[in-house]
């Protein structure tokens, strides 16, 4: 897993002599908050890119002196609208003329992004982008017709290369203007084009120049990219071309989502609201706004952010659904040990219809067969079919929010059935009949509770198991709390419903708060 930070380009350029400071001081003070940031969030990535590394530097001067022997790129005088904030030219096609609302002035946007743009002029380098075009419709409509994901961005995108011809791209700006970036290759009177520059970063964390017959070592070729659904040109049209110029394989597919806005606006900070992510997690906690960004945020559509939003999250979904139902398994009424001892280790079977199951006794541990109610029937349902529904989204859709949806509703389900069970009035019942009553009703409530408890305690660790890559901290905790073992965590464990016959035992009986109250300031 790759991330990094892009630092070249006339924006940057402006931005450090707007703040009086040389170009890499600046860099280098981003760069220090991102990196710092991804730790603070517990993000496990294997690299953190940087585009002014050398090792970055060498990489892009390999891929253009490919591009050039090749014939790819070429000298010519370009003209058009170009947008300093995206870093782009924009053909007329995709322009027009707004009033700006806080000066009353008239200037051209990009209609995608609504970035301003401004007429300019310059000779440089181009690239035969318009060679590529046939290529690339082909790759969207025949050979990877889910290389983007959501599908409707794949379609757009294949949309935009059908209707209009690919105009080819200009690679370089006049180092007299930019002077923030990498030299074009024995002519300083030009400097490589950002994009260009930004997207062989791909290939820099994957070793690349390749060496001979290690082309795959490094990783290469990526199974997804990660990206905002702005810059979906960039990564759709100009990186598969460059791949394909430099005769290099295309990563499997590219994964765009959508934005976070405040109050229904895009994040701005001459407006004011954007959110700080440190502050964030230092006042709700890195597992909470990990749920939270994950659960609420989307591939399709724009989540907006609150406050109120998160705090809503932490006190109905964590506290009131994950801790209560923790709280709840593991209260000292009941022995979770000896659910396990009872309900772990038989041969649990599922009816051809998929949807029923039968539980049948295991005489060698002197277990009796259990008697499955139709909640019981639901519930052993969800412990099967939801982890696998999970891990679907996420395999095969790169689903993420949909994915912890599902890993939620194995508690939300727990929870309704454990309330539906009420197994605190088993266990008082227990404890107030009277002896002479038999050891045949005793045992059968007590057969009756310790099936509960275990299904029950099968739902908190199937989900404990699957919400580790989302919440690091706090799940591993549970866990604990259940006395699951560090080998029996991994992601197969989830999916081996009764395969587990050693958790639960020995489980402290003290008080135990998963998410405590919230303290917000």
């Amino acid at each position: 897993m790759a991330t990094g930070t892009d630092e070249h380009g006339m924006k940057i350029q402006r931005a450090a002599n707007a703040a009086q400071q040389n170009p890499k001081d600046f860099c280098d003070a981003a760069a220090e908050i991102f990196m710092n940031l991804a730790h603070e969030a517990n993000i496990s990535n294997d690299h953190f890119i940087r585009t002014t590394d050398q090792s970055h530097r060498e990489a892009v001067h390999y891929a253009w002196h490919m591009l050039s022997e090749r014939n790819y790129i070429y000298t010519s005088k370009h003209e058009g609208w170009y947008s300093v904030s995206d870093e782009t030219f924009y053909p007329e096609s995709a322009i027009e003329p707004r009033i700006d609302p806080a000066t009353g002035r008239k200037n051209m946007y990009s209609m995608e992004t609504g970035k301003i743009v401004e007429f300019t002029s310059e000779l440089n380098y181009h690239f035969r982008l318009s060679a590529f075009r046939d290529r690339l419709i082909s790759l969207y409509k025949d050979e990877n017709p889910n290389f983007v994901l959501p599908q409707m961005r794949h379609a757009y995108i294949l949309q935009q290369l059908v209707s209009q011809p690919l105009a080819d791209l200009s690679i370089s700006r006049p180092s007299e203007r930019l002077t923030w970036g990498i030299p074009v290759p024995h002519d300083k009177s030009q400097t490589i084009y950002v994009w260009l520059d930004a997207l062989i970063n791909y290939l820099t964390v994957a070793g690349y120049p390749f060496i001979p017959g290690l082309e795959s070592a490094g990783g290469w070729p990526a199974d997804v990219h990660v990206i905002g659904k702005d810059i979906l040109r960039f990564h759709c049209i100009y990186w598969p071309a460059f791949l394909m110029a430099l005769d290099l394989p295309l990563p499997k597919n590219i994964l765009t989502h959508a934005h976070w806005t405040m109050n229904k606006r895009k994040m701005s900070k001459s407006d004011g609201n954007v959110v700080s992510p440190t502050l964030a997690l230092s006042r709700f906690g890195v597992d909470t706004m990990r749920l939270y960004l994950i659960h609420d945020g989307g591939l399709m559509d724009d989540g907006d952010y609150s406050n109120e939003q998160v705090i809503e999250r932490y006190s109905k979904l964590l506290q009131g659904q994950l801790g209560n139902l923790l709280s709840r398994v593991s209260s000292k009424n009941f022995d979770v040990g000896d659910a396990v001892l009872g309900g772990a280790g038989r041969p649990w079977a599922q009816a051809a219809d998929g949807n029923h199951f039968t539980i049948p006794g295991n005489i060698g541990l002197g277990q009796p067969e259990w008697n499955l109610t139709e909640d019981d029937q639901l519930q052993i349902a969800a412990l099967f079919s939801l982890p696998l529904q999970a891990i679907e989204m996420i395999e095969n859709r790169y689903d993420v929010p949909g994915a912890l949806k599902e890993i939620m509703k194995i508690i939300l389900q727990t929870n309704k059935y454990i309330s539906e069970a009420e197994p605190w009035k088993m266990a008082k019942a227990l404890n107030e009949l009277p002896v002479e009553l038999g050891g045949s009703e005793i045992q059968k409530l007590e057969q009756e509770l310790r099936k509960v408890i275990y299904l029950c305690a099968e739902g908190l660790r199937v989900a404990g198991i699957m919400l580790q890559p989302f919440m690091p901290e706090k799940a591993p905790e549970l866990l604990n709390r259940l006395r699951v073992r560090g080998d029996k965590r991994g992601i197969e464990w989830a999916l081996k419903v009764g395969g587990d016959m050693e958790y639960g035992q020995d489980m402290t009986k003290s008080k135990f708060v998963l998410f405590p109250p919230l303290e917000v300031y």
